[in-house]
C-alpha cells in the first residue's frame, strides 16, 4: 500500500444537499452527530494502510481544511501525508474544475512528484467501509489497467448509476451512464445473484495504474470519470470489476442523508460506526459527557457536550454541544448541535432548542437559535421549498446554519 496514492474527490457545488452545502463543501457535512462525511474515505484509507492522501475541493473548503488539520496529524516517521488541494488557476489552465476527471487532470503533475504505482480514486460523499488492500490486490492479481468497484442495483437505482456488463473473467465489456432507455436497460441486465438487483452499478471508486491514468486523461479530453473516461477506456484498456458485498450508500441528496442518519439510531444500523478492527476516525474534541434530566429517550444517539432537558427524544440524533430545553420533543430528527458553548446570548434567542418546541422529521444545522413554543413539523405537507431560514426537500425541513427561528413560529 506504500505504492498507492489516494485521491478523494470533494465533489461540486453539492446543490442536492443544499442548504447543508451552502456554507461548507460536501465532504465537510456533519454526519452521525460527531463525524464528517470526509472521515469515511480517510478512515478507510488509514485502516487499509494507505498514507499518501489528497483531498480535492473547489467550493466552500474552509471548514474542511480546518477539520482535516485538527484531526489527522501524521508523525515524521510514517512517510505519509494528508493534504487538501483547493482548486486554483494556473498559467497552464485558467479554468475551474469541470468534473471529476478534470479535477485530477488539473493536479496530475503535482501528484507525480511522488513515487507510486497506482492511483486510488475515491468520492468524498459515500458511506461505506472497505478494505482497499483487497481492492488493490484484485487489481494487481488480474493485471488490470483500471478497476472499478461495483455492487448490484435495482432497475430504478440503475437510472442513477453507471451500469456495466462483465464477461466470465470479470472484465468490463460494456458501460452505460445512467441509462433510462428500456432497450439499453434490458441489454445491461446481468446475473448478479440478486434477482431484485439485476444490474452491476459503478460505485464511483477506481484504481488506475499510474501511466494508464495519464494516458486516458490525455487521450480522452473530457471531464468525468463515469460519463467519459471509463466508457472511452473499455476498448483499449483492461478494465476489471471488483465485486463489493458490503453496505454502501451515496449521500448525494437530503433524502438519502436524512435516511442514513436516522438509520444510525437503530440498535443494529446498516452502517455501524463501531468496529474495533476498522474504526471511523474523527476530531477528538475532549468534551464532557452530555447532561440529561427528565427526558424520555428511545432509539437515539446523543453525542457529548450536550445539555438535554427535553420531554422526549425519539428516533433522533443530537450532535455535539446540543441544547434542548424543558418540555421540547424531538422526533425522527437530526439536531447537528453547536460549534461552541454559549455563556451569554447577549439579547439574542439562546443557542439551541427553546422550551416546549416540537421538531419532527427535520434536520437542524449547527448553531441554530430556536425560540420557545416553535413547531417544525412541515404543517402544510410541502415537498420542496426554499426560504431565507429553511428549505424543505422531499418533505424534510432543513433549518440553515446560524439562523434564528422566533418564538411561536410554526413551519
Amino acid at each position: 500500500m506504500h505504492n498507492v496514492l489516494s485521491v478523494i474527490l470533494g465533489g461540486g457545488r453539492g446543490t442536492r444537499l443544499a442548504p447543508l452545502t451552502t456554507v461548507r463543501s460536501k465532504p465537510a457535512v456533519p454526519i452521525g452527530g460527531k463525524y464528517r462525511l470526509i472521515d469515511i474515505p480517510i478512515s478507510n484509507c488509514l485502516n487499509s494502510n494507505i498514507r499518501k492522501i489528497y483531498v480535492l475541493t473547489q467550493f466552500n473548503s474552509e471548514s474542511l481544511h480546518r477539520h482535516i488539520n485538527q484531526t489527522y496529524k501524521f508523525d515524521n516517521f510514517t512517510h505519509g501525508f494528508l493534504e487538501v488541494l483547493a482548486a486554483s488557476q494556473t498559467i497552464e489552465n485558467m479554468d475551474w474544475y469541470q468534473g471529476t476527471a478534470d479535477a485530477v487532470r488539473h493536479n496530475l503533475n503535482h501528484f507525480e512528484t511522488y513515487r507510486f504505482n497506482q492511483y486510488l480514486i475515491l468520492a468524498g460523499d459515500h458511506l461505506y467501509r472497505m478494505n482497499y488492500q483487497e481492492f488493490v490486490a484484485h487489481h494487481r492479481n488480474t493485471n488490470a489497467d483500471i478497476s472499478i468497484s461495483v455492487k448490484p442495483v435495482s432497475k430504478e437505482e440503475a437510472k442513477g448509476f453507471g451500469i456495466l456488463k462483465v464477461n466470465k473473467d470479470g472484465r468490463i465489456v460494456k458501460f452505460a451512464e445512467k441509462p433510462t432507455d428500456e432497450t439499453v436497460l434490458k441489454e445491461m441486465k446481468s446475473p448478479t445473484g440478486d434477482p431484485d438487483r439485476p444490474y452491476w452499478g459503478s460505485m464511483g471508486i477506481y484504481v488506475f495504474n499510474r501511466q494508464t491514468l495519464r494516458k486516458t486523461l490525455r487521450d480522452i479530453p473530457k471531464d468525468d470519470f463515469g460519463g467519459d473516461i471509463i466508457p472511452g477506456a473499455i476498448d483499449d484498456y483492461k478494465v476489471m470489476a471488483f465485486f463489493f458485498k458490503g453496505y454502501w450508500e451515496d449521500i448525494g441528496s437530503i433524502k438519502s442523508f436524512y435516511n442514513a442518519n436516522i438509520n444510525f439510531t437503530e440498535m443494529k444500523p446498516d452502517f455501524p460506526f463501531v468496529d474495533e478492527h476498522f474504526p471511523i476516525y474523527t476530531h477528538a474534541r475532549m468534551l464532557p459527557g452530555s447532561r440529561i434530566s427528565n427526558a424520555e429517550v428511545s432509539h437515539s444517539l446523543i453525542n457529548e457536550g450536550g445539555l438535554i432537558h427535553a420531554k422526549t427524544i425519539k428516533n433522533s440524533i443530537l450532535g455535539v454541544r446540543a441544547v434542548v430545553r424543558e418540555g421540547s420533543e424531538i422526533i425522527d430528527s437530526y439536531i447537528m448541535g453547536n460549534d461552541f458553548f454559549e455563556t451569554d446570548h447577549k439579547g439574542k434567542i439562546p443557542l439551541g432548542i427553546g422550551k416546549n418546541c416540537l421538531i419532527k422529521h427535520a434536520i437542524i444545522d449547527k448553531n441554530v437559535r430556536i425560540g420557545n413554543n416553535v413547531k417544525i413539523i412541515n404543517k402544510d405537507q410541502i415537498d420542496d421549498i426554499e426560504t431565507e431560514t429553511y428549505y424543505i426537500r422531499d418533505g424534510i425541513v432543513v433549518v440553515k446554519k446560524n439562523v434564528e427561528i422566533p418564538e411561536g413560529t410554526i413551519i
